[in-house]
């Protein structure tokens, strides 16, 4: 039985850790340990990728490389940090019916899944699936991923199918005047799209005009779209798995290359531990995110 390998720059894109990275630890640490190919290259096997994939994202969340190398491998399993409390939802949701979801996942049972949830989203709008059913269920499947009960092509899986069923429900709303102008987008590196879906979804409700750019647009495209589209508000979205520390100057660089009357606002999990800052308001609910829509009309509003 052949057992997977992988050459270096597939490793570099599938971890996110550099080819310099892996090779100084290789020097400084004695791992990985790649074998070598027939022309010489690395080769690495696929449960080294898997404890590379977890030391990146442990050390995004602060701990330090050598430690974390040294560490046997059912033990970092064990540090990986759990979600304290729902990111985008304080409603009451209906955890059995989301398991059976979260289950129609496992069983990689796609056309029964989408099936369920279309079915839920006639029955209970476009606000309160996004609220009582999209935000738990992502917030379910992050919980799974990290503690190993979901695999990542499972939690892509969801990914996809929720990105169709919001896109396809976003379309049918209706057209005509609308605003604020609201840009949404992420940084580089943060790939995390749903989150954004969920804004876009709430805030077509409200009325708002939505410009989505997908995800992980370089800063100066992003100041250069809002400018462009003349954006009121730019919103982005920061997932669990976004590097903290770094938000808070990628906010402030961002803030430089905006146009000074578009707003500035970061939501999602990412940011529920950031200190407040003069360059964006921090967001960490749905709920939130449609107050504080509330509260920018009610600002900008004539005579206001």
């Amino acid at each position: 039985m052949n057992t997977p390998s992988f050459n270096i720059a597939a490793v570099e894109r599938d971890t996110g850790l550099s080819k310099d990275v892996l090779r100084m630890w290789e020097r400084r640490y004695g791992f990985p340990v790649p074998s070598r190919d027939n022309h010489g290259e690395r080769c690495y096997p696929a449960e080294q990728v898997d404890r590379l994939r977890l030391i990146k994202r442990l050390m995004d969340q602060g701990h330090r490389p050598g430690k974390l190398i040294a560490t046997p491998p059912d033990e970092l399993t064990a540090l990986t940090p759990r979600r304290s409390k729902p990111a985008m939802s304080s409603m009451p949701v209906e955890t059995g019916e989301l398991e059976e979801l979260l289950a129609l996942i496992k069983q990689h049972d796609a056309a029964a899944y989408q099936q369920a949830m279309q079915q839920r989203l006639a029955r209970q709008g476009l606000q309160r699936f996004v609220q009582d059913t999209v935000a738990p269920l992502t917030q379910q499947v992050g919980e799974k991923w990290e503690d190993g009960s979901f695999e990542v092509f499972e939690e892509h899986l969801f990914t996809e199918l929720t990105k169709r069923l919001l896109r396809q429900a976003i379309a049918t709303l209706p057209g005509g005047p609308r605003g604020p102008r609201v840009l949404l987008t992420s940084v580089p590196e943060e790939t995390h799209v749903l989150g954004l879906l969920m804004v876009e979804a709430l805030f077509a409700l409200e009325g708002a005009e939505c410009i989505p750019l997908g995800t992980q647009m370089p800063l100066l495209e992003i100041g250069r779209a809002a400018e462009a589209h003349q954006a009121d508000i730019v919103a982005l979205s920061f997932s669990a798995a976004f590097p903290q520390r770094q938000i808070p100057g990628l906010l402030q660089q961002l803030r430089l290359v905006l146009p000074k009357n578009a707003a500035l606002w970061a939501g999602g999990a990412g940011v529920a531990r950031i200190a407040q800052s003069d360059d964006a308001a921090l967001i960490t609910t749905l709920e939130q995110a449609v107050s504080e829509l509330a509260d920018w009309r009610g600002r900008t509003a004539p005579g206001s």
